[in-house]
């Protein structure tokens, strides 16, 4: 079964879905003039004011980008970054920076069409995303996408976010402190559950709490192992850079590591973790309270920027200064061990934070598998869906690594496809949008 999936892990993380990936994301960058790095200081400025939503809604503009970030900032930006790099070496780092510049723009362009074109359960609740924008966007012979995304997107979350992060939580507790996995899994399994089944509105208020708190300490983490290396890092962004158009078989511990393993990786495993592209931030940001999808869009590409740029940027960056990938470690263990070495105690904060970002993943996702449910069985499936969902978290602590890590990445690939040809199909409404939204605003620049 193993064997299986690797082909077809390798035939849809091939040529064609990095072309397509990078492609739409460098098409609606330059379809909107750069908007999305012109905006950036705009949109830092709008989050900051966004913890109040104004315009129907669920949760307010702030709190659907923490859910947003709860799914997004887990064990990829802690194991999926070492991973990354012990299996493309160090040049994967400045590829998953490409794929966050071009990605902000998908991110926007998503957040856009997810409020444009959402809807109304019949609970009340906001429901939108690839699905909605598919099938209220798109001519009738398209609609089969969007049945198509909501199908793996109900897959999908429970390897990406489901057991990836309950394996990798498990793997650390057990080789840093012998903690049994289903141990682990039971007590995850109870805490992920009275979350997941208050629903949005207690997710997001979690979301809100968790994901600032965690990702400063974690950050602060970072800035005091390259403050007392300081003298390290520029050799090592030489290092990044030159490997990602090199390769890096000749540094040693890497061999095999090319170019194209460099990219494949760095695409990939940056897409693990900021998901631009994947489709499935969009569905939170589709329960923001806002009147206008330019605003969300501009709040929303901050998830991609926050989430690769700067978090995984420190990840990578501690461990080529730690110089800790001869050693043959992989994963959360090898992020772990960059951090230890850097000074002492740093194996149990890399271990909290691992435990809390999968924490935060897990809630969030369930979110987005649940809407997906929404739409292919209507509000009847949401109750089986959250109890799957909390069942299947155990299971994933004794599941092979390397097999969730294969099925996961799999899982986004074909997520991923329907989104999309939507974006590519859907970009002219992106920019035509977001032009009547700036000529409305342009005699409110602090609002533009």
């Amino acid at each position: 079964m193993a064997e299986l999936i690797t082909v077809v892990n390798g035939f849809a993380w091939g040529p064609v879905m990095l072309v397509l990936l990078l492609g739409t994301g460098i098409y609606l960058t330059l379809g909107l003039g750069f908007l999305t790095l012109r905006k950036l200081p705009a949109a830092i400025g709008m989050l900051l004011r966004g913890r109040t939503g104004h315009g129907a809604g669920d949760i307010s503009p702030f709190s659907a980008l923490m859910t947003s970030l709860s799914a997004t900032i887990g064990t990829g930006n802690i194991a999926g970054v070492a991973t990354a790099i012990t299996l493309g070496g160090p040049g994967a780092l400045f590829w998953m920076w490409i794929t966050a510049l071009f990605g902000m723009a998908t991110k926007y362009a998503e957040a856009v069409c997810a409020v444009h074109f959402r809807e109304q359960d019949s609970e009340g609740n906001y429901s939108g995303g690839p699905m909605y924008y598919i099938r209220n966007g798109l001519s009738q012979h398209w609609h089969w996408l969007a049945f198509a995304f909501a199908i793996f997107g109900s897959l999908a979350g429970f390897g990406i976010a489901n057991t990836v992060q309950s394996n990798s939580i498990a793997q650390v507790l057990k080789d840093g402190y012998g903690v049994t996995p289903w141990i682990t899994g039971v007590v995850l399994m109870v805490f992920v559950g009275a979350v997941v089944l208050g629903g949005i509105r207690r997710i997001s208020t979690v979301a809100s709490y968790l994901v600032p708190l965690m990702a400063s300490s974690y950050l602060l983490m970072g800035v005091i192992v390259i403050a007392l290396n300081l003298g390290e890092v520029p050799g090592a962004i030489v290092t990044i850079v030159d490997a990602a158009f090199t390769g890096s078989a000749a540094m040693g511990g890497f061999a095999g590591a090319t170019i194209w393993a460099a990219i494949r990786f760095g695409v990939a495993r940056g897409v693990f973790s900021n998901e631009a592209g994947l489709g499935s931030a969009p569905i939170a940001h589709a329960a923001a309270q806002t009147d206008e999808p330019v605003e969300q869009g501009l709040v929303a590409m901050l998830g991609t920027f926050i989430d690769t740029l700067i978090v995984c940027t420190m990840t990578g960056l501690v461990i080529v200064i730690m110089d800790v990938l001869p050693s043959g470690v992989s994963g959360a263990s090898l992020t772990s061990m960059a951090f230890a070495q850097a000074f002492p105690g740093g194996d149990i904060i890399v271990t909290l934070g691992l435990c809390l970002f999968g924490f935060t993943t897990m809630i969030g996702w369930s979110f987005y598998g649940e809407r997906c449910v929404v739409f292919l069985l209507g509000t009847r499936g949401i109750l089986p869906f959250r109890l799957l969902w909390v069942l299947a978290i155990p299971v994933g602590t004794i599941v092979q690594l390397d097999l969730v890590w294969l099925v996961a990445d799999t899982l986004n690939a074909f997520m991923a496809v329907p989104n999309l040809v939507a974006l590519l199909l859907l970009g002219p409404l992106v920019f035509r949008l977001s032009r009547d939204y700036f000529q409305r605003r342009s005699e409110l620049p602090d609002r533009a």
